[in-house]
């Protein structure tokens, strides 16, 4: 009895989940010319190709499609390789008080982003970094640090320490430990936060809608949303696409990835 209610409370959740894609592409389908002005249960036609040019070339969502690519793939590596630094030299490395360098760098995922704006904000002012690219990757990689860190040091933690004594007796430099013994060994655990840091500046908004403005810098979400306020009456189904869209890259990247993320998941979470 109770396993019968708990398939039947997973194919409800499923189903829950289902609806709303289904809709999604049902609508994106739609020729926008013939949206009736209510969702569509049904196809309707077939103009995914026009409502997908209409949203990259007119409405301009390819050119922060291309920036959000940008800032996801490099802020990801730069951000995966400084917390895997910083991870070493918590863990590995003889630092005093390591405990207290822990929470310092953790501490950056325990406080709302939105406190952090107004000062962010002004200080991107001044130093003339107000929407630009540099200032976007900077931030982006400041703010995916802390948690790519909190994964990495987990799973360091699992490492036998005796790997690291016997590399210091055979000569080995600590430099030299991280790249040829530590790095090759974390790659279920760099692959696992990276595609974390992928998705999370990937689907950023907040920062985007307050620190850029133009379309070649502003990132992808907040590109969604001048196309949501200018085709809110006239062409739902050129937003729809456009989130379509929009929702590939992090889509094909779990799926092609997913082995490695599991693997870096359960390591980290040992």
């Amino acid at each position: 009895m109770g396993r019968a209610v708990r398939n039947v409370f997973v194919a409800g959740c499923v189903v829950l989940w289902l609806v709303p894609l289904y809709l999604l592409i049902v609508n994106a389908l739609t020729p926008a010319a013939e949206y009736a002005g209510r969702p569509e249960w049904s196809v309707q036609g077939f103009a995914l190709w026009d409502n997908v040019k209409t949203a990259w070339d007119v409405a301009g969502i390819g050119e922060s499609f291309q920036a959000s690519l940008l800032y996801a793939v490099v802020c990801g590596l730069v951000a995966v390789l400084v917390a895997a630094m910083a991870a070493f030299a918590v863990v590995v490395l003889p630092i005093p008080k390591p405990a207290f360098w822990f929470w310092l760098i953790y501490s950056g995922t325990l406080f709302p982003l939105q406190m952090f704006l107004a000062p962010l904000f002004g200080l991107y002012a001044d130093a003339d970094l107000y929407d630009t690219r540099l200032g976007l990757m900077l931030v982006y990689t400041a703010w995916a640090v802390p948690f790519a860190f909190f994964l990495i040091r987990n799973q360091m933690t699992q490492m036998s320490p005796e790997l690291t004594e016997a590399a210091l007796i055979d000569g080995a430099s600590f430099q030299r430990i991280f790249w040829r013994i530590h790095v090759p060994l974390m790659k279920a655990g760099l692959g696992a936060a990276f595609i974390f840091q992928f998705t999370a500046v990937w689907n950023d908004l907040l920062l985007g809608i307050t620190l850029s403005r133009s379309p070649d810098v502003q990132p992808v979400m907040a590109a969604l949303t001048t196309l949501n306020n200018a085709y809110a009456s006239s062409g739902p189904p050129v937003i729809l696409a456009g989130a379509l869209v929009v929702s590939v890259p992090t889509l094909l990247l779990f799926l092609v990835f997913r082995g490695l993320f599991l693997r870096g998941i359960t390591a980290s979470a040992r």
